[in-house]
């Protein structure tokens, strides 16, 4: 069948998720494959990321599978017509008929956004933490996070005995920018809810409710589970990448918080 790697973009305060569930029709999958399927008849899609409920996507990537080729451009220009309207088409390609979203990845890239201050125009897209965060053992603490790690105790998700817990870190860095704290993480593959429970636990390093070396000794399958999660609202599922590609994007924020 003719595939077509899309890339996507959404805000996902509106929505349940990525993955299209029988009882939950307001879901971003569920969206495209409605909107494909009028363009161009019957369509197979898949995702790279399963995003959680509220979570956003910069560059969410899918493969869109259908019976008759057409022009990639015509198509994206058909499908965003009968999308809603923070759900958006960023680019569509032709590609070889065997390529997977989620199989072929290689890494995917989040970057979460923790405001500093009140925000009216971006509430939907921070955190906002009213105590001073001290950035620099935050960074220190995010540090630790490169490598191969378990990351065990920061799921929601009781793993079965033979299930992977261990994530291979590419990067893992904190800056401040204007009125924002950003924290971007870049793995293989991330267990449920793992950056945002990180990032409850970065929170409480900068609050001094915590030390940044704490963090490397939770990266262990036998500790207890770390309870907080952050919100979904700062998160974004920032890239994808695959054989071949780097991901370059300068370390800045998907929605600027200006300092004021």
């Amino acid at each position: 069948m003719p595939t077509y790697r899309l890339t996507i973009e959404y805000e996902g305060t509106r929505y349940s998720g990525w993955q299209a569930q029988g009882n939950t029709p307001k879901t971003i999958q569920g969206h495209l494959m409605r909107a494909a399927s009028q363009v161009v008849g019957e369509v197979d899609v898949g995702g790279a990321g399963r995003t959680d409920a509220g979570v956003h996507a910069a560059a969410q990537v899918a493969h869109l599978r259908i019976r008759k080729a057409i022009d990639p451009q015509q198509l994206m220009r058909k499908i965003n017509d009968l999308l809603p309207h923070d759900i958006n088409l960023l680019h569509a390609v032709r590609v070889n008929d065997g390529f997977h979203a989620r199989h072929d990845a290689v890494s995917r890239v989040y970057l979460y956004q923790i405001a500093t201050r009140r925000t009216a125009f971006a509430k939907s897209f921070v955190w906002w933490i009213k105590d001073r965060l001290d950035v620099e053992p935050m960074a220190e603490a995010a540090a630790q996070l490169a490598g191969r790690h378990d990351f065990s105790a920061f799921t929601d998700k009781r793993l079965k005995e033979d299930e992977s817990r261990v994530v291979v870190v590419e990067r893992s860095d904190v800056v401040a920018v204007d009125d924002l704290i950003l924290f971007r993480i870049e793995a293989s593959h991330f267990l449920w809810k793992m950056v945002r429970k990180l990032v409850a636990f970065l929170v409480d390093v900068g609050r001094g409710e915590a030390k940044p070396d704490e963090l490397a000794a939770r990266l262990n399958r036998k500790v207890s589970a770390y309870q907080p999660t952050s919100p979904p609202s700062g998160l974004f599922l920032e890239a994808i990448t695959y054989r071949g590609e780097r991901f370059e994007r300068p370390l800045v924020p998907i929605v600027p918080v200006e300092k004021r």
